[in-house]
């Protein structure tokens, strides 16, 4: 396993060095919106640690990650009107995982409505303006 990249998106959004659209943080924690959506709110759960993956990653901290993707599930399924949640983690490349931070993914989904391909369409900020103040609205902000 590689050492964890300071470099990384991720750790640069949490630094401030680069913006998101955040619908929740808290002390362990941040939520913000893929900007690549594969579904309408589909948000990004990070902890504020240095991790690359489940497999460094604290169990108090991991903790910390999985209360705050159940906290933005229900707020999604409010915000978007959803019928389910799927929730993906996947650590290091032979999982699939892309940035090597610790996240994971909270897509609201409905029956019969599939997930866009990931990485393909980046969403336009109106749009992720407006599903991220649903989000915050539906979390009680």
């Amino acid at each position: 396993m590689t050492t964890y990249d300071q470099q990384n998106i991720f750790a640069k959004i949490l630094r401030s060095e680069i913006p998101c659209y955040k619908v929740y943080e808290e002390q362990r924690t941040l939520a913000f919106l893929d900007i690549m959506p594969r579904s309408p709110g589909h948000t990004l759960v990070i902890p504020k640690i240095a991790a690359r993956g489940i497999l460094d990653i604290p169990a108090d901290d991991l903790a910390a990650v999985a209360r705050t993707a159940k906290k933005i599930a229900v707020a999604a399924v409010k915000a978007f009107g959803a019928e389910g949640i799927i929730l993906q983690q996947f650590s290091e490349p032979a999982s699939g995982q892309v940035v090597f931070h610790l996240h994971m993914h909270v897509m609201p989904v409905r029956a019969g409505v599939e997930l866009l391909p990931a990485q393909t369409r980046k969403e336009e900020a109106s749009v992720l303006r407006d599903h991220a103040a649903r989000m915050i609205a539906a979390l009680g902000g």
